[in-house]
């Protein structure tokens, strides 16, 4: 039996219950069930959130991610590059525009990709097939977005910031989802800002690209019913809506638990064999994950499960060796970074709501058992 889990999403809504029962009674009554107020006012307090100037609910993060890319042209015989450390989705995003994917390897420190390899896989040709970059805020902790803006601009190539794990995420006290043309949220229940199920948003500064996923979201409508480009059906419903906007207000101060409890993690674990998580200088990590490093990583999660504690792996398999895209996935290089994590982290408890006291239990059973 698990007596403290990697993550628990029942927990924040526990700790948001009246309010987002109330509001679910709200939304309720109103009698409107798709789109509505509820989503317009969540759209415009999210993007002032994070720091730009339109916003588009919808659907999923994966949603959100190929909505972006397809408002920036992505589509058939297109290029798009990315990492093959992430969730599988940041890829089936790029793959359901039609466009061919070219994995990156990462930075051994931050885990996010690694804009020398970027650059020199970039340098390569691809017949003006390339249109865009797809960063990943992995665990977090903001890429290299410096530059990677820097390289896409030199290039002629978007770049749309997969934000799912970075909510309120900062480097230089610049959010996240703000360095690229667009970025793409995910409010999956345990993200940093999760729904009660599934949805997701793009933003951007750019008028023209947000009319372009305004359009795409809801079947290419300009006039209802009258498709003026191939869309699809990613709307995110004002229950969600309005369940995010209850929890929006609390996300700084969630993550700055979140960044307590690595910092207590860190204190203990780091004067043992284990590999803590790096912060890079200037940046506000958010802690999504908490994630260490150990050969013997098998070994030990196993005796944290024993024990009751929970534990994550982010990613087991890189994407380029998953059995849907080996020997079809495109990648630079040989990936030497992304594929040696693999083996090596475990993702510890990490949630607002978890106990100071099961920090110290989790962190200190990690050191005893690196001291056997």
């Amino acid at each position: 039996m698990v007596d403290i889990p990697q993550t628990d999403p029942y927990a924040n809504y526990s700790a948001h219950k009246g309010a987002i029962d109330t509001v679910i009674t709200r939304v309720l009554d109103s009698g409107r069930y798709i789109m509505g107020e509820e989503v317009l006012s969540f759209e415009k307090e999210f993007a002032e959130y994070v720091g730009v100037n339109y916003a588009a609910a919808v659907a999923s993060g994966t949603d959100a991610l190929e909505l972006a890319l397809r408002a920036c042209g992505v589509g058939a015989d297109t290029i798009v590059f990315t990492v093959s450390h992430t969730a599988v989705a940041t890829v089936a995003a790029i793959e359901r525009t039609g466009a061919e994917a070219i994995l990156i390897d990462i930075d051994s420190d931050t885990y996010n990709m690694d804009a020398n390899c970027l650059e020199a896989a970039i340098s390569k040709s691809y017949n003006g097939r390339a249109i865009a970059i797809v960063p990943v805020h992995i665990y977090g902790h903001p890429a290299d977005m410096e530059s990677i803006r820097t390289i896409a601009d030199n290039n002629g190539l978007f770049v749309i910031e997969d934000c799912a794990q970075a909510h309120g995420s900062t480097k230089d006290e610049r959010r996240v989802g703000t360095w690229g043309h667009m970025s793409a949220f995910s409010f999956y229940p345990t993200k940093n800002l999760g729904a009660l199920g599934d949805a997701g948003a793009v933003l951007t500064n750019d008028r023209d690209l947000m009319e372009k996923v305004y359009r795409l979201r809801e079947y290419g409508w300009t006039e209802r019913y009258v498709s003026d480009i191939p869309g699809i059906n990613s709307r995110m419903d004002p229950l969600q809506a309005a369940i995010l906007r209850v929890k929006l207000p609390s996300l700084d101060a969630e993550n700055k638990q979140r960044r307590f409890h690595a910092e207590s993690y860190s204190k203990i674990i780091g004067k043992s064999s284990v590999s803590i998580p790096y912060v890079q200088k200037g940046v506000q990590h958010v802690f999504h994950q908490y994630v260490i490093q150990t050969e013997k990583r098998d070994e030990l999660r196993k005796h944290l499960l024993d024990l009751g504690i929970g534990t994550g792996i982010h990613y087991p398999v890189p994407i380029h060796k998953q059995p849907a895209y080996e020997g079809r996935v495109s990648y630079y290089g040989n990936l030497i970074n992304t594929e040696k994590v693999a083996d090596r982290i475990l993702s510890l408890p990490m949630y607002p709501e978890l106990l100071s006291t099961e920090v110290d239990v989790v962190a200190e059973k990690i050191v005893n058992w690196a001291c056997l």
